[in-house]
């Protein structure tokens, strides 16, 4: 089978067109995703939705990356990843014990062999993950959604991005959420 649309960590959650995964409920297909190997073949993926679900998974680093190469190895070269989670400083990230690392664009930036290659010309300290891993996923889109405390303090600057970053690097609870679209390279 070719050119599945896998859910991942759905959830109640369940989307039409797309192969719903998760270990706990009613999912079309029950399967812990820190289980390897996926039991999808290679390139047979053409896009992958994570919402709210990478932030619980890979606790231990090695799991983590092993996730990282599972996606790597069943997507086909040009498929997309979505991935919503919450931004690491809200409460709704911090308060759930489930939550077991950050999920961010700079993290998952270090999978794109392009930016890896350009570190490593420029002598950067950055780790080249993806050259280690093997893996090539580029970031194309990300999105802050911001919480209802910064719709309430800027009203009428809820577009301003730069001045959200600038006091996101401040304050907790100004973004509640990271909208990022990864793109496969192979």
């Amino acid at each position: 089978m070719s050119n599945l649309r896998l859910n991942l960590g759905c959830g109640f959650k369940s989307l039409q067109g797309y192969i719903n995964v998760d270990r706990f409920g009613n999912p079309d297909l029950k399967f812990d995703l820190e289980t390897f190997p996926w039991p999808w073949q290679d390139n047979s993926i053409i896009e992958i939705k994570l919402i709210h679900v990478l932030e619980h998974l890979g606790q231990q680093t090695d799991t983590y990356l092993q996730i990282i190469q599972e996606m790597y190895r069943i997507c086909a070269n040009g498929a997309t990843i979505h991935i919503i989670v919450p931004h690491p400083r809200h409460d709704d990230f911090i308060h759930d014990p489930t939550h077991v690392r950050p999920i961010t664009p700079s993290g998952l930036s270090m999978f794109s062999r392009r930016l890896n290659q350009e570190w490593q010309n420029q002598g950067c300290a950055n780790t080249p993950l993806a050259l280690y891993l093997n893996v090539d996923f580029e970031l194309v889109q990300t999105n802050f959604v911001p919480s209802q405390l910064w719709r309430d303090r800027y009203p009428d600057r809820l577009s301003d991005l730069q001045l959200l970053l600038q006091e996101s690097a401040l304050y907790n609870n100004l973004i509640k959420e990271v909208e990022m679209l990864l793109k496969v390279i192979k």
